[in-house]
């Protein structure tokens, strides 16, 4: 055991009343460890508050325990009061205090507070930064942490835990998937967990709209550098014309990525005019996680993404792959 994760693990067995937050729109990873560390910190007896800076989105609601999130500071400052010395605060999946919000600073600033996260380039930020970018997932951490403390993983917990690892492993199809992580979502469905449940509400749970979305992103698709870059993107018109949200475009650059030739696949997403969303997915050697922190975000390897303002999709395409087509070339 690392003297990180035993920093985490004596701090919870200290604290009575525990808040636990994550990165805005968080994926399945970053929710489903916020979930399940949520339902076995309560099994140890311990008063826990669920910090989300918006309500969950309509893809992961079939997971236990969304129902007590909360989304208003001033519930958590009156949660913090009232805890007084008695107090922890965790943040799960998450690599700077930008990424926790709006309230970021704010978040960051309660003490003492704990970090659990498997990115690279973490900033760290909390009294305690467990970090381990080789690991599949938060939630596999999250796993090997409730072990530790020797707590009971409840079917309710293993479910939120197994949507954390089969997310963020691309359904166990990434490279930091590991014997460890297959032993931990083994023993997750031990524990109760129905793996077809899980995948269906993940990936089977398509609404018309979505799919009407999905063909005019894929119509969209711009290939370059022989066929080993794919570009996608979506804009604010689409939403309006197809009923949907952002949330709605979740997996969508797996499609891209999943052609044979391509080594990486890029998905813009208009957020509002002038701000856009990037999110990278890669395969093979390039290092996506470098070329994001370029442009002030990161991630991991095959997986990361930032966000731009003041510029044009256009603009960001372009200087997007002028670096790409640099990378591909060594």
């Amino acid at each position: 055991m690392s003297d990180p994760e035993r920093a985490v693990m004596e701090a919870v067995r200290a604290k009575g009343h525990i808040l636990l937050a994550t990165h805005f729109n968080p994926d399945g990873d970053a929710l489903g460890s916020l979930l399940g560390l949520a339902e076995v910190l309560e099994g140890m007896g311990k008063n826990v508050f669920r910090y989300l800076e918006n309500p969950v989105s309509t893809l992961y609601r079939f997971l236990p325990g969304c129902g007590q999130i909360q989304t208003e500071m001033a519930k958590v400052r009156e949660f913090v009061a009232r805890a007084g010395d008695d107090f922890l605060a965790i943040c799960l999946d998450c690599s700077d205090t930008h990424r926790l919000g709006r309230h970021g600073a704010e978040l960051a600033g309660f003490r003492p507070l704990m970090v659990i996260d498997h990115h690279r380039g973490h900033e760290e930020f909390g009294d305690s930064d467990w970090i381990e970018p080789h690991r599949s997932s938060t939630a596999e951490m999250v796993y090997d942490l409730a072990v530790a403390l020797g707590a009971d993983i409840s079917s309710r917990a293993a479910e939120c835990l197994f949507a954390g690892i089969n997310t963020d492993t691309g359904s166990f199809c990434y490279e930091s998937t590991s014997s460890h992580t297959f032993a931990v979502a083994s023993d997750l469905v031990r524990l109760g967990v129905r793996p077809d449940r899980v995948t269906s509400n993940l990936y089977n749970n398509y609404t018309l709209g979505r799919l009407r979305l999905m063909q005019e992103v894929l119509a969209t698709l711009e290939m370059h550098e022989r066929d080993r870059i794919a570009v996608i993107r979506v804009t604010q018109k689409m939403l309006a014309r197809t009923f949907t949200t952002m949330e709605d475009t979740e997996y969508f650059i797996n499609l891209p990525r999943a052609v044979s030739s391509v080594r990486v696949a890029v998905f813009l997403k208009e957020v509002e005019p002038l701000h856009i969303s990037v999110s990278l997915r890669a395969k093979g050697m390039c290092d996506v996680s470098l070329i994001a922190a370029r442009f002030g975000g990161g991630g991991h390897r095959n997986a990361s993404g930032f966000r731009a303002k003041g510029q044009s999709m256009e603009a960001i395409r372009d200087a997007l792959l002028q670096v790409l087509r640099q990378e591909l070339q060594r």
